[in-house]
């Protein structure tokens, strides 16, 4: 426990939050505790502390290289791995398209019975005016997500999967939540209230009302959530997600709620979620265009694909007991 450096992260995130000027200011004041409080620049031979300031930095800047290098080599692998899997899916998808169509054998009684049902669907969706009676499908056809009840009222989501708001604006991934606030007066830290708690955040200026005072849209995780004061004017708050697989409607439940339908996820982010969620979010962007185009999404797909299997069978069977 000695040895672990991180066991010092929450105080040193303290006060990096209450230095507006950033690292450079952090580190004066450490180096002037030094200065002030130790004999760190005086209490050796000429030139040591240059010495133990070099080697430290040194060593640190080496281990963040290799952090640095070990993470873009994990993208780069998994971004790899990704690839052969959309390359099997894409082999295995083309060897079904011509896997050779099984054919079961049926008696007499169940060959007509079966034919008089396809001559009935034809004859129903010819007085219905859809021509033929082979399955079809429209732009039409397929309801606009606009004219779902459900959906009425909803905004459309900002830039970054959020919604801009007359006090703040906030954004999305699937893993964090990130609130700006303009103060339009310069603070310092201390000024400010901010509160987060696992369903609900209150932020504001003190000894004025408050900004947001509300239920979250969904649990956060307190230890990883943060806040920061850039400039003096801008306060950022990052919120860390628990659920990790769904993407929130609204900041808080007093806020006006986007339609989580219309969010489009940064493609170039995929590769840094684990396989499942991937998948669920690939999918998900693929559902979106293909509505966007009025186009049948791949659940709509698969229903139509075995529909025209089955029709193509019944056809396939009446052609091989009673010729054309």
């Amino acid at each position: 426990m000695s040895n672990d450096p991180e066991r010092f992260d929450s105080m040193l995130l303290a006060m990096a939050q209450q230095h507006e000027g950033g690292v450079k200011e952090l580190l004066g004041t450490i180096v002037s505790f030094l200065a002030r409080k130790t004999d760190f620049f005086i209490g050796g031979k000429e030139g040591e502390w240059e010495k133990v300031v070099k080697d430290t930095f040194y060593v640190h800047a080496k281990k963040a290289k290799e952090e640095a290098d070990k993470i873009k080599k994990e993208k780069e692998e998994a971004d790899r791995r990704l690839k052969e899997i959309q390359q099997k899916k894409e082999q295995e998808r083309l060897a079904q398209d011509f896997e050779p169509a099984t054919v079961t054998e049926l008696t007499d009684q169940e060959a007509n019975k079966m034919l008089e049902d396809i001559e009935k669907e034809k004859q129903s969706k010819t007085e219905d005016g859809s021509g033929d009676g082979s399955p079809t499908s429209s732009k039409s056809e397929i309801p606009d997500e606009d004219d779902d009840p459900a959906e009425k009222g909803k905004l459309k989501p900002n830039s970054g999967n959020g919604c801009d708001l007359e006090n703040y604006r906030w954004t999305q991934t699937l893993e964090e939540v990130e609130l700006r606030v303009p103060l339009r007066q310069v603070l310092r830290p201390r000024d400010l209230l901010v509160i987060i708690n696992k369903r609900h955040l209150k932020v504001g200026i003190k000894g004025q009302p408050l900004i947001i005072d509300g239920e979250l849209d969904a649990d956060v995780k307190v230890e990883e959530s943060t806040w920061v004061l850039q400039d003096g004017r801008n306060l950022l708050v990052n919120l860390e997600k628990v659920n990790k697989m769904n993407w929130w409607g609204r900041l808080v439940t007093t806020d006006p709620e986007i339609s989580t339908r219309k969010i489009n996820p940064e493609p170039s982010k995929l590769s840094d979620l684990d396989g499942e969620t991937r998948g669920l979010v690939e999918k998900m962007m693929y559902d979106q265009r293909q509505k966007e185009m009025g186009l049948p999404t791949s659940d709509e797909q698969k229903k139509q694909d075995v529909l025209k299997n089955i029709f193509g069978f019944y056809r396939n069977l009446r052609i091989f007991c009673f010729g054309n």
